[in-house]
């Protein structure tokens, strides 16, 4: 049933190694395409050596699979277009991942559906004097942006000339309580579940996650105020596969929409080891239209913690501290296999479990503080 279907994925990086380690189990071999020759899945899949942005590549790619998905949004839309025009199964939807990896298109999208959302307006750098009214503000990048990069604090006029000349937009500045996520997936007979939400907290310097914990110190109504935008979106965009969003908890207690991505995604990593089924797992259900599984948290709290590339420090990485996490019960490193090391890179990841708040915040702090990358 499974095995005569050929799997394509394009884009070979973190999460399509842990996409890998996900199937294994019922013994999937899918193949990706990368550009980069030492890309994280290489080790463990047929990864073919490809632009994954290029039309020609990735129609060649596609040419002979049965399914194609995409672990990365910057891919060629159009190619997954055609190739589904084809008779391809292409999941997420290429219409699905049109709206969603440029954000100005995303926000239009919420705006449009009605979802809750901070305030957006146009950016025309050749005329930033326009929408100095709007500030503060953070200026985003419209397509190409990740893990911080295309993201700015806008406060003054002075910030606002100092932003590049590409297409962005500007999004009302939101006096934040809580940021959270909420990870869902729905499979082509249309069930659908979701993960437990989980609270994130940022890097104040690299603008990505730093860590995040579940179950996230939330009410019951947020809680399920979450739950239920997650599955309204997944439904509106009749979407197969894994779809992450991103909430802001307003300081009056407003549940507002950030973003979404249409894959997995880095606030679900910790479900490797803190729920009865990963993220990973759950992507391949979804687009293979097998039964989705429960999602529940299978111990009283879960974090997980990014591993990024220290500052000052480029090179082949050297992962300093990892005996002591490792001598610690509920501590789980991943390393990604990248071969060099930078600033604020995302080099892995270390999921912990525990029994009691207390213990989860230690074991958390014990890792910050002893395992870092360097060179």
């Amino acid at each position: 049933m499974i095995y005569n279907r050929k799997i394509g994925i394009l884009g070979a990086g973190q999460l399509g190694l842990m996409m890998v380690q996900a199937c294994s189990d019922w013994h999937l071999q899918p193949e990706f395409l990368d550009p980069d020759p030492n890309a994280s899945a290489k080790p463990y899949a047929k990864v073919e050596l490809g632009n994954f942005r290029d039309y020609e590549s990735v129609m060649k790619f596609g040419a002979d699979k049965d399914l194609i998905s995409f672990e990365i949004e910057d891919v060629n839309l159009q190619a997954l277009k055609d190739l589904e025009k084809m008779g391809k199964k292409v999941f997420p939807q290429p219409r699905v991942l049109e709206i969603i990896k440029n954000k100005w298109t995303q926000k239009q999208f919420l705006k449009e559906n009605e979802f809750p959302t901070s305030d957006f307006i146009q950016f025309d750098s050749q005329n930033p004097e326009s929408v100095q009214f709007f500030l503060p503000a953070f200026w985003k990048q419209n397509e190409g942006g990740y893990d911080g990069k295309g993201v700015s604090s806008v406060i003054t006029i002075t910030d606002l000339e100092k932003l590049p000349s590409i297409p962005g937009f500007l999004e009302k500045t939101v006096e934040i309580e809580k940021e959270i996520a909420v990870i869902v997936a729905r499979n082509e007979k249309g069930q659908i579940q979701t993960f437990p939400c989980v609270e994130m907290v940022f890097h104040p310097e690299a603008n990505l996650v730093e860590y995040l914990q579940t179950p996230a110190a939330i009410s019951e109504n947020v809680d399920v105020i979450c739950k239920k935008l997650a599955i309204k979106l997944i439904e509106k965009l009749e979407m197969v596969g894994l779809l992450a969003v991103e909430f802001f908890l307003d300081q009056n207690g407003k549940v507002l929409v950030n973003e979404m991505a249409p894959r997995p995604h880095n606030s679900g990593h910790h479900t490797i080891e803190g729920n009865v089924c990963s993220q990973f797992q759950q992507f391949w259900r979804s687009i293979l239209n097998f039964p989705l599984s429960e999602t529940q948290n299978i111990h009283p709290f879960s974090a997980m913690i990014n591993l990024i590339g220290e500052p000052d420090f480029e090179g082949a990485p050297v992962y300093q501290g990892l005996e002591d996490c490792l001598s610690i019960s509920g501590i789980y490193p991943h390393m990604y296999g990248k071969q060099q090391t930078r600033p604020f890179r995302k080099m892995g990841h270390v999921t912990v479990v525990a029994n009691s708040l207390a213990d989860l915040q230690q074991k958390v702090s014990f890792v910050k503080n002893h395992l870092k990358v360097i060179a």
